[in-house]
């Protein structure tokens, strides 16, 4: 019997965005570099070997970030245990919704993600490293 999917992925990302922060790509990008904001970028390795890197943000794949996040978790990550603002982004904006929404619901305080996620961060010529060349 085939599947009957009753909830789509703009759905659920629709949803989420009326329960979180979004932030703009220009908003982000004065936030970058301080001392109280961590970005946290949930792309997949490989996006990130392809596209480069926002500096100084922190990686979490975003099938690692429920248990990175929970301190009960065998794999949690002490940076999300800091007193700072949390900014999601992804490469462009809806993997970021999803994880910024749960993780808020998590307890994380406060969060945001990115509209438009890396790709409109770079057109914005946010800074970037490239990527790092392979051995």
């Amino acid at each position: 019997m085939p599947q009957n999917i009753t909830t789509g992925y703009r759905a659920l990302v629709d949803a989420a965005q009326r329960e979180i922060e979004t932030l703009t790509v220009e908003q982000a990008i004065a936030l970058h570099g301080r001392d109280d904001v961590t970005f946290v970028d949930i792309r997949d390795i490989r996006e990130l070997e392809r596209e480069g890197r926002v500096p100084g943000a922190f990686h979490c794949p975003r099938g690692m970030l429920e248990f990175w996040i929970d301190p009960q978790s065998p794999y949690y990550k002490p940076i999300f245990g800091e007193d700072k603002r949390f900014v999601f982004f992804c490469a462009g904006g809806l993997r970021s919704a999803l994880a910024a929404q749960t993780a808020q619901r998590m307890g994380l305080r406060p969060v945001a993600h990115i509209k438009g996620g890396f790709g409109a961060w770079h057109r914005a010529n946010g800074p970037t490293e490239p990527p790092k060349p392979k051995a």
